[in-house]
């Protein structure tokens, strides 16, 4: 079978079956192609040119009365492998051996019933937000977080937002925010609750200490995504994940996680998930960007928790500490929206990339020597071999310095944005592309940096700041053309006389049935008054202040 193959994920909403698929690689070819080969559909248009050319001569076509219009061909998403073959392999044998589900709590006829999470009752085609608390105690802090449920007008999957596990990483809870502002909940928008199916989970901040505090870490310097599933009598953040677990997780059918990088770095918009778990495969492809990263996940994480539930999860990573980026705000939103179109909880067609780059290996770019880092590139840079990516100088020994030059060609998808560093610190997560430089390079800007799908729209939450003019005052003649029309179609000036209006008429053709008003004599004088708009500034396309890139140049 062809790596490109996909597969076919059932869902039971209404009366038939939904089918969530990778539509864009559907009907490629069982045969063994290469990995770096563009999925066409050329050669398959052509047989079947040739099948109705032969047939059109053995036997005489009828005439049908009306032509059916053409089926929209599909444009297909290009994988680009850098996946070894044994990885693939078994990717494809657990995609193979993927079974369609089957729920009956997803199906119309069993109904939609009211959603009951943390003793809080939501009923169907509704959104509720309340806060729980991450501690039962009687004494201190029990740390109350907040939690949005939408529960859909209709059955289907339960989804999970999570955002916030580490508290300063702000990219999650402000793609959150983003998806609970009335831009998207009001009635005809994307998360009206009214035209969801199934229920969505919203967990903008879970480190809610760490969030206040600007920390990564929980009061008692352990990390909660390394937590998970928790004890009930364990330290304080072994008690946080498992009340996350228990009373938040469970039940969840999928989990989108978004994070930032840690301090010091910054992380260009990726996917990380396990390609080999199935359900798992299906949102981290449906998330519609390019960056897909092949990763098992470390122990007490979440993502391998919910793995081992059979709980489909990806963990989206944009963006980096302290700091807010736009851009890997905005692919976070996006990302969300596509999972949900895709597993229709929500109306509309996902957005898909030009191609996908599967990558199942990385590797760091280490400073030499101690000193002051002088960046040349960013994330989501591409490079090639030989380049200086960054130079390394030390106050104290002035007149030296240290180049740090790529290995091989490939996109660097985290830079360091600490200055100070010492031997042996990594300022580059640099992901090599063997076989595919030319692919990612055609979707690159002048500087060599990448452009993710999805980064360069304008963000539906953005509201433009519109001047609006109200005109008081009534319609002279009735309506707006009473007037103009009268005066049009009247004769020798005689307006306002109802036999001149009915010989009007007359000139009139059949179909148009517009009575004639006559004018009346007094006008009324309209005011016009000017109401302004309530005025938003207009935030920045990025608000993440960085150096200036330098280009990368080939070491002498």
């Amino acid at each position: 079978m062809n790596p490109s193959t996909s597969f076919i994920s059932h869902l039971h909403v209404g009366s038939g079956i939904r089918n969530v698929m990778d539509e864009e690689e559907s009907g490629a070819s069982t045969s063994d192609a290469t990995d770096d080969e563009a999925v066409s559909i050329e050669p398959e248009n052509k047989q079947n040119a040739e099948k109705s050319a032969s047939s059109s001569t053995s036997k005489p076509r009828k005439k049908s009365p009306k032509r059916k219009p053409k089926t929209p061909v599909k444009r297909k998403v290009r994988l680009a492998h850098e996946l070894s073959l044994k990885r693939r392999r078994i990717i494809r044998a657990a995609m193979d051996d993927h079974k369609a589900e089957h729920k009956d709590e997803w199906d119309r006829s069993a109904g939609v019933k009211t959603h009951t999470l943390m003793r809080k009752r939501i009923k169907p085609g509704t959104m509720r937000s309340f806060s729980i608390p991450l501690l039962e105690t009687n004494l201190g802090e029990s740390w109350n977080i907040p939690v949005t449920v939408i529960n859909g007008s209709r059955p289907g999957p339960t989804v999970t937002i999570s955002a916030g596990i580490h508290g300063d990483e702000l990219t999650g809870p402000s793609a959150c925010s983003h998806l609970l502002s009335s831009a998207m909940t009001d009635p005809g928008r994307s998360l009206d609750p009214q035209h969801v199916a199934g229920i969505i989970r919203i967990l903008p901040i879970i480190n809610i200490p760490g969030y206040r505090n600007m920390q990564r870490d929980f009061p008692d310097g352990r990390d909660l995504n390394r937590e998970f599933p928790g004890r009930a009598k364990g330290s304080t953040t072994s008690r946080v994940a498992y009340r996350v677990w228990n009373d938040l997780i469970v039940g969840s059918d999928y989990i989108v996680d978004l994070h930032s990088a840690a301090k010091g770095r910054s992380n260009m918009p990726q996917v990380r998930t396990y390609l080999s778990d199935a359900h798992s495969n299906i949102i981290a492809k449906a998330f519609g960007i390019e960056v897909i990263l092949d990763s098992k996940p470390p122990r007490g994480s979440l993502r391998r928790v919910a793995m081992e539930n059979g709980i489909g999860v990806v963990t989206y990573e944009g963006g980096g500490a302290d700091s807010l980026d736009q851009e890997a705000v905005q692919v976070a939103v996006n990302g969300v929206l596509n999972v949900l179109r895709t597993l229709h909880v929500i109306p509309g067609n996902p957005t898909r990339p030009k191609f996908r780059l599967l990558a199942s290996g990385s590797s760091w770019l280490r400073a030499s020597e101690g000193g002051l880092l002088d960046m040349y590139v960013e994330p989501s840079s591409v490079v090639q071999k030989g380049d200086v990516v960054a130079k390394i100088t030390d106050p104290g020994t002035p007149g030296l310095a240290v180049d740090i030059v790529a290995p091989k060609d490939g996109l660097l998808i985290c830079t360091a944005t600490n200055p100070f560093v010492t031997a042996g610190n990594p300022v580059g997560h640099f992901l090599p592309l063997e076989k595919h430089l030319d692919l990612v390079l055609g979707q690159c800007d002048e500087e060599s940096r990448f452009i993710v799908a999805g980064s360069e729209e304008e963000p539906v939450w953005r509201e433009e700041d519109i001047d609006e003019i109200s005109l008081e005052g009534e319609w002279s003649g009735g309506s707006v053309d009473a007037e103009w029309r009268t005066e049009w179609l009247g004769s020798n000036g005689n307006n306002g006389k109802e036999d001149e209006a009915a010989d009007a008429n007359e000139l009139l053709t059949k179909s148009i049935k517009m009575p004639i008003t006559p004018a009346t004599p007094e006008t009324v004088e309209a005011t016009t008054t000017s109401k302004k708009g309530t005025k938003t500034a207009k935030p920045a396309a990025k608000t993440t202040t960085k150096a200036t890139t330098k280009p990368a140049t080939p070491k002498d």
